[in-house]
């Protein structure tokens, strides 16, 4: 169907009017945008749940830019905010970067970006300053809860709380330079399109934002050293990460692809079909293992490049069976002393948050149209490097 439901002058329009701001503060999103409002209208094959969330999502994202743009006129000092030595946790999804992630977040001298804050990373332009005065939280909270109504599966693949640390990709969906919206619909133009461009203006934008979430952190109270940041995005453009954060440091976890697509294919699978009455596994499989064989040699090409310094490997089985032991190896990566009150807090978090609190999560190869020798040759650089065998 092509009609004005997705049409950008439509979307704009309608997020103007969510505040009655009209600075976009530039216009770089601009063309992103309109290529993925075109593959959503005549690609995706929406149903109407996900026309109207998916078009109301682009019109959050723009109204967010919105607001950042009033914030950064109101308070330039956003801008002078810095963002130094951030962690950047990667690796494919299910190598448990997630509890690492999560872990390393409960430590108080570590900033981490909230679910509610990558969801909306801008707070409404009355905001007083206070979690009490913050309606993102209750959107936030609302939106996750119909999100587990829909399918609720998907916490049993994901853990998932509106006010817990989570990844930061939905930063990068705030410049329409992500991935993120292919993991909710079928819009292969849109994905060819961006994997060819140049993601700096992503990049730069992220890096803006996460100045302004320190900035709000800041005025509320919180007080940390350094960002803590995971996502497996950053995989495929680790040469970004760098040229935009210098100084970053980069924790890597590995786990054979074997036993890990599979589970992230059914995440996204399990996303599509709310939103798609036609939703195929067997291409959100083709999709996501052709793209993340790219990231990993991507990766594994800058590394090369840069050398090892500023990279730190950790393994899922070492990771699940001595949590603890490779935390310690991640601070000391840092240069940071890892002190009773972070073990603590960290201790207490792992209890509250033991996997076997959420429900099973079962998947097979064959679901996602994936056979065993398929993936070992589409993966074979990354598992002859990273898993079999496994370097000493």
């Amino acid at each position: 169907m092509t009609d004005r439901h997705f049409d950008p002058g439509a979307v704009v329009a309608d997020a103007r009017r969510v505040d009655g701001l009209d600075d976009f503060g530039g216009d770089s999103y601009r063309e992103p945008l309109q290529r993925l409002l075109r593959a959503l209208d005549q690609e995706a094959q929406l149903n109407e749940v996900g026309r109207s969330v998916l078009r109301q999502r682009m019109v959050d994202i723009l109204a967010t830019r919105l607001r950042v743009q009033f914030f950064l006129q109101r308070f330039p000092e956003i801008r002078e905010e810095e963002i130094v030595a951030p962690l950047f946790i990667v690796g494919l999804p299910r190598t448990g970067t997630t509890m690492l992630h999560r872990t390393i977040a409960a430590d108080h001298r570590m900033y981490a970006p909230l679910w509610y804050e990558v969801r909306y990373p801008s707070p409404a332009p009355d905001w007083d300053f206070t979690c009490a005065g913050d309606a993102r939280i209750a959107l936030a909270r609302a939106e996750m809860a119909a999100m587990l109504d829909a399918n609720p599966g998907l916490l049993a693949i994901h853990p998932m709380d509106a006010m817990g640390p989570d990844e930061d990709i939905m930063l990068l969906e705030q410049s329409f330079y992500s991935f993120n919206t292919q993991a909710f619909a079928n819009i292969p133009s849109y994905d060819a399109w961006l994997e060819a461009q140049d993601h700096t203006p992503g990049y730069e934008y992220f890096r803006l934002l996460l100045q302004f979430l320190q900035w709000q952190k800041k005025r509320s109270g919180q007080q940390g050293q350094r960002w803590a940041l995971k996502a497996p995005h950053h995989l495929h453009f680790m040469d970004l990460v760098f040229k935009v954060f210098p100084d970053a440091k980069v924790v890597q976890s590995h786990r054979d692809p074997l036993e890990t697509l599979p589970s992230l294919t059914s995440l996204i699978a399990g996303v599509w079909t709310i939103y798609s009455d036609t939703a195929d596994p067997h291409e959100v499989g083709r999709q996501w293992a052709r793209k993340f064989a790219r990231g990993m040699q991507h990766t594994m090409d800058v590394r090369e490049r840069m050398g090892e310094d500023k990279f730190l490997d950790l393994w899922f089985a070492d990771t699940v069976s001595d949590p603890l032991g490779e935390i310690r190896r991640v601070y000391e990566f840092l240069g940071m002393e890892l002190t009773g009150e972070a073990r603590s807090e960290m201790a207490r978090w792992q209890a509250f948050n033991r996997r076997e609190l959420r429900p099973p999560h079962a998947y097979t190869l064959e679901e996602y149209g994936f056979t065993e020798a398929g993936l070992k040759v589409q993966f074979r650089p990354y598992r002859e490097r990273f898993v079999a065998p496994r370097p000493g």
